[in-house]
């Protein structure tokens, strides 16, 4: 009766270190950014530098503060961000957090989208390379796997663009929804910020299939990649727990093979996909950058390269920033999500 009760605070131990383990994660990042924006200068001259006169220039400096102590201009930063303010742009003189809350929405609407793409493709593509293990199937799909993984994300959104959009014309070239769906979102007062739910909102499955048309390349650029890497994964691990005691001992009661695959196999297999997908989520959220930017999908990414090109660094800074904090706590999630589904994590 005792070990139930150990394994329970052995739980809630491994959680709360984890959590803990977020704010200095956390800290270090915002640190990082923070002295990189500083490291060319200070923003206003960045941003202005060739636009106002050297008094003007001054005087902007002044009034934003940028010509105080590192430290001073540091601790200020912090408190904003504990308050929620992460300051304002220079270029279009917007409050960050709109930014973040105008935009944010677009870019975890196409990263679910992709992680659909990548669990749909990689686990059942890699559940019939390790079912067909050294045989042809097995082969072509490793190769298609290393591809996936090692094709470049902008490239690959560059190569569906032109087939599917320029030489086929099946789907759209850029964007989130065409003009006339964008017009039946207004008219039912659609504003979510999620293309998709404003598109059942109106009720007409042809916003529906618009949204869904506009989505579909981005959505397979990014997603192409974590697809290659849950496909490796899934069939080395399926490999192996093919070859376990339980395995051959239901097939020595008769289990079909597929059966094995299917009702026996596969769930071990997961393990390793769910510890490694706080990785991913990180590696989405850069190749959002790239992605949005090759199908002109507005979200924070198209923003970020945005801002970039303005060389507005107050803006970037708050956008990677809040991009820092969701991987933090995404991998904290997953962290304590695997420890439910494998307790051999948390020892």
């Amino acid at each position: 009766m005792s070990a139930a009760p150990a394994a329970g605070s052995a739980l809630g131990r491994y959680v709360l270190v984890r959590f803990l383990l977020i704010v200095p994660t956390v800290l270090i990042l915002v640190t990082t950014v923070f002295v990189l924006m500083r490291a060319t200068g200070d923003p206003i001259t960045a941003a202005l530098g060739g636009r106002l006169t050297p008094d003007q220039l001054a005087e902007r400096i002044h009034a934003a503060g940028y010509d105080r102590p590192i430290l001073e201009q540091y601790l200020e930063y912090l408190g904003g961000i504990l308050t929620g303010d992460f300051g304002t742009t220079i270029s279009d003189n917007r409050p960050v957090t709109e930014v973040l809350t105008t935009y944010g929405a677009a870019t975890l609407e196409l990263s679910l989208y992709a992680v659909l793409v990548a669990v749909v493709l990689g686990v059942p593509f890699g559940m019939i390379a390790a079912y067909r293990r050294d045989r042809w199937p097995d082969a072509v799909l490793r190769l298609t796997a290393i591809l996936a993984y090692a094709t470049p994300v902008f490239f690959a959104g560059l190569l569906l663009k032109l087939v599917f959009s320029v030489w086929l014309g099946w789907f759209p070239v850029a964007g989130r929804v065409s003009t006339a769906g964008e017009i039946e979102m207004r008219k039912a007062g659609a504003d979510s910020g999620f293309m998709l739910v404003d598109a059942f909102a109106t009720g007409d499955p042809a916003v529906v299939l618009d949204v869904l048309s506009h989505a579909f390349l981005p959505a397979m650029a990014l997603g192409l990649l974590t697809a290659g890497v849950f496909l490796r994964l899934v069939r080395t691990n399926m490999i192996g727990t093919l070859g376990t005691e339980y395995v051959d001992a239901a097939r020595s009661r008769g289990v079909r093979e597929r059966r094995l695959v299917t009702a026996h196999a596969w769930r071990p297999a997961l393990i390793p996909i769910v510890t490694v997908a706080g990785m991913q989520i990180a590696m989405l959220l850069v190749g959002a950058v790239l992605t949005e930017t090759t199908f002109e999908w507005r979200g924070l990414g198209f923003q970020l390269s945005e801002y970039l090109q303005a060389r507005d660094f107050v803006a970037v800074q708050g956008i990677v920033v809040v991009m820092a904090v969701v991987v933090a706590v995404t991998n904290f999630l997953v962290d304590v999500f695997a420890a439910l589904v494998d307790p051999r994590v948390r020892y």
